[in-house]
């Protein structure tokens, strides 16, 4: 029975009984023989005996049983260290067939801040599950990072965009992650999606690399440039026209800029609002003397200066991200149609997408070549037109340019047509027609002799 039951008294009773300890004398001998031989029974051994309790609801106990005596020491076990969870990893992945390195785990343990031995296990078993559906019985890095997105998010509704809410909700998104990446250094950036939850449109979301207790100031500015980054893309991309979407980005934004001003010291001002309310500073007899004039409201007035000292930080930081995403179009381009067509990029993917180079899972060397650039350009001002007229977009979403396999052979049937190895090492490149990220003169792709290099655009 419970200890909020009928019987919680006698069971806290008969607990508080046990904890005192082996008191009575022993043995058949030892308590009625010796006595009837006027004998005195000897007394009962101090055993050396450590009593250990575990409850996850501490403010449920009882005052009797927490005193001195009784329970000495009270520790608090939190979330498993980065340490813990690497080696809690290591220990599930052991039991199961996997192909991921030491550094994939330790990055694994990153990305899962708060992971505990029982989530561990979900994300292990639920890896397991996508690759047995996949026809494989080996865990890959792929499988591990759609298990930890179906944990953390769920599985995602099933409904699709109409193409300009998709490509608005991406742009929201990319503006997001473009400023989190560029400002936020205290964070990184664990996953960024457009797939509709089901109370969020798209979301991106990020995690402490390490271990950390105090919070600083930048890095609290840096939380606002993220969360105002929806307004000032949505405003910047679409003539100055913004979605309801970004309510719950201001509403973050005010809240810390808040903290900020009236209670962190982290602002144009000094005193803590809540400590003035509370002593009732500036109130008729309070610190201002009685010298309010008659009908005056301090509180009031404290709240309005409050009120416009928040607004003019958050216009101020406003300002910046508009400078960083004007800076920045491009990239903003490149993400949200990376989101468009993969739904869902991991961290380290956005950033490839960024810096335009290779991925764990998604190739952003694409996102480097400026005739792409220039497509995604005009597709987003066709779409631009299309949220004006409530149309559909004039133009389909463009591709990019994908790798294939230099030789007639290996372009016609894959590695395995060629044999072997060999075939697997075969030099890849970009499309026909399509310039390489990177090279220095902006160098084509041409087939070797004697390969058919297919129609222009495949």
């Amino acid at each position: 029975m419970g200890m909020g039951g009928g019987g919680g008294g006698g069971t806290l009773e008969a607990l508080l009984t046990e904890l005192s300890g082996l008191k009575k004398q022993r043995g058949f001998m030892n308590r009625y023989v010796r006595r009837l031989l006027g004998m005195r029974p000897k007394p009962p051994p101090k055993y050396r005996m450590l009593v250990m309790m575990a409850t996850n609801l501490p403010e449920a106990l009882d005052e009797a049983l927490l005193r001195p005596g009784r329970i000495d020491r009270i520790y608090k076990v939190g979330y498993p260290s980065k340490a813990g969870r690497v080696r809690t990893y290591e220990g599930y992945l052991g039991k199961v067939r996997h192909e991921l390195t030491a550094e994939q785990i330790d990055k694994l343990a990153v990305i899962t801040p708060y992971a505990t031995g029982a989530t561990i296990k979900d994300l292990v078993n639920e890896a397991l599950i996508t690759a047995i559906r996949d026809g494989r019985d080996v865990i890959s890095w792929r499988d591990v990072i759609k298990a930890k997105q179906l944990k953390e998010l769920g599985p995602p509704e099933d409904v699709e965009y109409i193409e300009r809410e998709r490509h608005a909700v991406a742009i929201h998104e990319a503006c997001h992650a473009l400023i989190a990446y560029r400002t936020r250094q205290h964070m990184e950036i664990d996953i960024a999606t457009i797939e509709k939850g089901s109370d969020y449109l798209g979301m991106v979301a990020s995690i402490p690399p390490e271990d950390q207790f105090t919070r600083w100031r930048s890095e609290y500015e840096t939380d606002i440039l993220v969360s105002l980054a929806s307004l000032a893309g949505e405003r910047m991309f679409f003539d100055n026209d913004s979605s309801s979407g970004v309510s719950g980005d201001l509403e973050s934004a005010t809240t810390v800029a808040s903290f900020m001003e009236g209670f962190w010291g982290m602002g144009s001002t000094v005193s803590s609002y809540s400590t003035a309310k509370r002593l009732e500073v500036g109130s008729p007899g309070g610190g201002q003397g009685g010298r309010n004039k008659k009908g005056q409201d301090p509180e009031a007035e404290m709240r309005r200066a409050l009120a416009d000292r928040i607004e003019d930080n958050l216009n101020g930081l406003l300002g910046r991200v508009e400078e960083i995403i004007t800076e920045n179009r491009d990239r903003v381009l490149c993400l949200a149609h990376a989101l468009e067509t993969h739904k869902t990029l991991t961290g380290d993917d956005v950033v490839a997408v960024i810096e335009a180079r290779q991925g764990p899972l998604v190739d952003g060397r694409p996102y480097g070549d400026p005739g792409l650039i220039q497509r995604l350009e005009e597709y987003h001002r066709r779409a631009a037109l299309a949220h004006q007229d409530h149309a559909a977009i004039a133009m389909g979403m463009p591709e990019i340019p994908r790798p294939v396999l230099a030789g007639q052979a290996a372009w016609a049937a894959g590695p395995a047509a060629s044999g072997g190895a060999e075939s697997d090492a075969a030099i890849r490149s970009w499309v026909p027609g399509a310039q390489e990220p990177g090279s220095p003169n902006g160098a084509t792709w041409t087939p070797p002799d004697g390969a058919d290099p297919g129609p222009a655009g495949s």
